[in-house]
């Protein structure tokens, strides 16, 4: 895939209250479109909220991105209208390749702000309750149109059509849906795992996905040499 180095923001979104789903309980996963600018800092846009910090938000995903294109074709298969917010994210983009920008990528939105890629989103039980669709996270999951986390290197105000420009894309071209499916070479992963430039829950991402490709290859070898 050619990888877009401009783009444009489309919205701005955020939680100002919590939304009570069933076995879940309160989420800030409905996020709507905020009017004018708004600021941005290390710890994510102002004004969001964030019921579970423990899996959401901090320095590593201050700020979730989607894409416009790939909300417009869920939005074709469900059959139903997905607003910006809707996906969770702060940022409903146009343009730039999101589950597709290969992380450490950084951007430039607006005048000032400036974010780095760091993981993927990993759907959830909260996203089924929230999506209310038969099999969500199985679907969500398989298509890998995940989208994207960001942390904020450089803060400031970001507002609905402002540009985004691709400052940087490391050479080593793992994409935020590659981490995800686990589609990378060992090489890689240990190059995303250990190298300082990375944020802290790249490595963890990273070196999850290498244990989980050591097991598979240990089960594989077992394989091979077992009795007939």
């Amino acid at each position: 895939m050619t990888l877009s180095d401009a783009g444009s923001v489309l919205a701005v979104c955020g939680a100002d209250r919590p939304v009570a789903l069933d076995r879940i309980g309160d989420s800030g996963i409905a996020k709507t479109p905020f009017t004018g600018a708004v600021s941005v800092t290390a710890e994510g846009v102002v004004g969001d909220l964030i019921c579970d910090t423990k899996h959401h938000g901090g320095i590593d995903q201050a700020v979730y991105a989607y894409s416009d294109t790939e909300a417009r074709r869920w939005a074709d298969e469900l059959d139903r209208d997905l607003a910006p917010g809707w996906f969770g994210e702060n940022l409903r983009v146009d343009g730039v390749a999101v589950s597709d920008a290969v992380i450490g990528e950084r951007w430039r939105v607006g005048d000032t702000v400036e974010l780095e890629v760091t993981i993927p989103r990993v759907p959830c039980r909260t996203f089924a309750a929230w999506a209310e669709e038969d099999r969500w996270v199985a679907r969500f999951a398989d298509r890998a149109d995940v989208g994207a986390y960001l942390k904020v290197l450089v803060p400031g105000p970001i507002a609905a059509g402002d540009d985004i420009v691709v400052l940087d894309r490391p050479d080593h071209g793992v994409t935020a849906r590659a981490l995800f499916t686990g589609d990378v070479t060992t090489a890689a992963l240990e190059h995303l795992a250990t190298d300082p430039r990375y944020a802290g829950k790249v490595h963890r991402e990273a070196s999850k996905v290498l244990r989980r490709q050591t097991r598979e290859a240990a089960r594989t070898a077992r394989a091979s040499v077992a009795p007939e």
